[in-house]
């Protein structure tokens, strides 16, 4: 079967991360077509509208809209009938069941989801956390921690917990690393401690990288990582046995990371975070 061209305009009046995710989510389950998106955002105005109309008269395809204005919905329905395009409004199914259910009509406001509310606040905050706590910085303050990743290093600790403080989490970042002292309080921490690992070969692959960008010249970086050790297959299969045996010993989960995208592992990272606050809450009803 020959690869087909699609077209996929994605119209938002918002940032259009609500697109750009379903479009992720379900173009990829499409082996045979080579899809171009065609993002645009913030599309509030007729004269914005109308750049939008262009664009497709000119790449035409498919149509994907979150747009709530009823007066710009219909010129971009009637475009697209004229065009004889397919277009789905992906919010109504989801709009439409909860006016029901609620017994109230929405308001049609864009972009109301981004609003400077306390939750933006917290995420800001929580930026500012994983900043200041990444690769076991400022360690004294794991206390404020909502979750502490460990786990040896290039175990995609930082982006892990970078893609949490989004979501509003404060994740510390602490290395493990053989043959340093345990860092204070990590054993004893008052939230998750979570272990990330991965596969030998995928992780002396991913250092080998890392040793590339730094580049040949960068040999007290290479000193820094701890030599040769840094990618010698058997040292690198006792650093993770032995970050293994430090979480297993502390009684931390472990999540395999080789195959998991990022947004995976922080999927299972808030999963685990959910059990282990239902046992404390279990735990302290019982005393």
């Amino acid at each position: 079967m020959e690869t087909q061209k699609i077209n996929l305009h994605l119209v938002s009046d918002a940032t259009g991360e609500t697109l750009n995710s379903l479009a992720r989510a379900t173009t990829v389950q499409f082996e045979h077509a080579d899809v171009v998106h065609h993002r645009w955002s913030l599309i509030r105005t007729r004269f914005q509208l109308h750049r939008v109309i262009e664009g497709i008269e000119h790449e035409p395809g498919p149509v994907l809209s979150t747009i709530v204005d009823q007066g710009l919905r219909s010129e971009l329905e009637k475009t697209c009938q004229q065009l004889n395009l397919p277009i789905v409004n992906v919010l109504d199914p989801v709009m439409n069941m909860l006016q029901e259910y609620i017994g109230e009509t929405a308001a049609a406001r864009p972009g109301r989801q981004y609003v400077l509310n306390v939750d933006y606040f917290k995420r800001i905050d929580a930026m500012h956390y994983v900043l200041a706590h990444d690769d076991g910085q400022a360690h004294t303050n794991l206390g404020e921690a909502d979750v502490i990743l460990v786990g040896v290093s290039r175990s995609s600790k930082t982006p892990t917990c970078f893609y949490l403080a989004n979501r509003g989490i404060k994740a510390a970042n602490v290395p493990l690393v053989p043959g340093t002292p345990e860092i204070p309080g990590l054993a004893t921490a008052k939230c998750p401690v979570i272990g990330l690992t991965l596969d030998d070969q995928a992780l002396i692959e991913i250092r080998r990288h890392r040793l590339r960008l730094i580049g040949a010249g960068g040999q007290a970086g290479f000193a820094r990582q701890g030599g040769t050790e840094y990618v010698d297959e058997d040292a690198v299969k006792q650093e993770l046995l032995w970050a293994r045996r430090m979480c297993n010993s502390n009684g931390w989960p472990v999540i395999d990371v080789t195959r998991r995208s990022i947004e995976e592992t922080a999927a299972t990272v808030l999963q685990l975070m959910d059990g282990w606050h239902r046992r404390r809450e279990k735990a302290a009803a019982k005393t």
